[in-house]
């Protein structure tokens, strides 16, 4: 049995028939991928799984990545926070230090590929190198109300690409390209989404000392201003004045100063209370993640960012019922009394904990109902479906096209 078979067992029926049909039509093709690196979440934790699986399906697959010094990064960093919308000041130097940079390592890369995906504000400046073949960036984040300088600086860049790819259409940037929507994915067989035996489970969660003698609300993302975690305590204390609940916040902390002051706040706020847990996770600890979201009785997503997070879906998979902010992504994700509710407010977030811990029957019903959603269109087989119907259409179709072309769950 081939590794892309091992999906018919979680995948909607006939996705990994319709992934060997679009395959035969991308073979003879090559597909090169370049990132800032190969750890962390978001593209790097899709390309891992990904690009072995296109291989194994006769479609080459190649993955670079833009290794460089920590000032060509900060400038990167700045430069994404800044086309995110956030006030940044971007300094000339350190810009004109990452498009050297980038100018080098052109030289070193084989950039000839059919297609060649550029993944956010990393690998994007190579497009000035480019050869044959078409070029696509891959944009991660909403790029819809950039800071006017670093929009000044990276639009001419990004128009010199033929194509842009964005998660959701609210996403987009004024950009005259072809632009295409492809949500992300999870991979269901991966460390952090595959089943845990009970015994396994029980495991995990003893390592991270933390027990299910009273409901579990968990909120797993950035410890950071973005990642909201002080939302989630001020939620988790207006529960609590009517259900013995515990919290659990987990995951990675920030690299700035003003993290590491968010971090402090929420150890602070934590302190003297036995029944909130703060566990700084690594961006690798994907058992531990997995454990914490199958422990939940209920998800947290209090993020006042609009990125495309991941994290709501992974618990939808697991069989939770989430409770997250009415953001762009998290209003694709969350059918509203379905999988879970999208809330305006801390006091919005708490009533509707407060609902499901009142009437328990919901849980299981909003749960079983998140994990067919995130079937039907957030698992990594559709997002084989969308990218390799997407080297089919541009390894195709004539240069310069500019019609936008959207892709659907499948």
């Amino acid at each position: 049995m081939s590794a892309v078979d091992l999906y018919r067992a979680v995948a909607p029926p006939n996705a990994v028939d319709i992934i060997g049909r679009l395959a035969e039509r991308a073979r003879e093709r090559r597909c090169l991928h370049l990132t800032a690196g190969r750890l962390g979440g978001g593209a790097a934790e899709v390309l891992r799984t990904a690009v072995p699986l296109l291989n194994e399906l006769g479609v080459q697959t190649d993955w670079e990545v833009t290794g460089a010094d920590p000032a060509y990064f900060a400038a990167v960093h700045g430069l994404q926070a800044a086309l995110q919308g956030a006030e940044r000041l971007l300094i000339e130097e350190r810009l004109e230090h990452y498009l050297a940079l980038n100018r080098l390592t052109a030289k070193k890369l084989r950039l000839d590929a059919d297609v060649v995906v550029a993944h956010d504000v990393s690998p994007a400046s190579l497009v000035a190198s480019r050869s044959e073949g078409r070029w696509v960036w891959r944009c991660h984040f909403d790029c819809s109300r950039p800071q006017s300088d670093a929009w000044s600086f990276f639009r001419p860049i990004a128009e010199q690409f033929d194509a842009a790819v964005f998660s959701l259409p609210a996403f987009v940037g004024s950009l005259a390209v072809t632009r295409y929507i492809v949500a992300p994915s999870i991979d269901p067989l991966s460390e952090k989404n595959r089943d845990l035996g009970a015994a396994e489970l029980a495991s995990a969660l003893h390592a991270l000392a933390l027990d299910r003698e009273r409901p579990l609300l968990v909120q797993v993302g950035p410890l950071t201003r973005d990642g909201d975690p002080l939302a989630a305590i001020a939620v988790y204390r207006l529960v609590k004045r009517h259900h013995a609940v515990r919290l659990v916040l987990a995951g990675p902390t920030g690299d700035d100063r003003d993290d590491a002051a968010v971090l402090a706040d929420v150890r602070e706020a934590a302190q003297g209370d036995p029944d909130i847990a703060v566990r700084a996770l690594p961006a690798e600890a994907h058992g531990q993640i997995n454990a914490l979201q199958r422990a939940a009785t209920l998800v947290l997503q209090m993020s006042g960012r609009d990125d495309y997070g991941l994290a709501a879906a992974e618990a939808m998979w697991k069989g939770k019922p989430v409770i997250g902010r009415a953001s762009g992504s998290l209003a694709e994700l969350i059918i509203p009394e379905v999988t879970g509710y999208a809330v305006h407010s801390i006091e919005g977030a708490a009533f509707r904990a407060r609902h499901l811990l009142n009437n328990p029957e919901l849980i299981p019903r909003m749960g079983a109902a998140g994990r067919e959603h995130v079937r039907r269109g957030f698992l990594l087989t559709r997002h084989l479906i969308d990218e390799l119907a997407l080297i089919v259409d541009l390894a195709d179709g004539p240069r310069g096209a500019r019609a936008a072309t959207p892709s659907a769950p499948a």
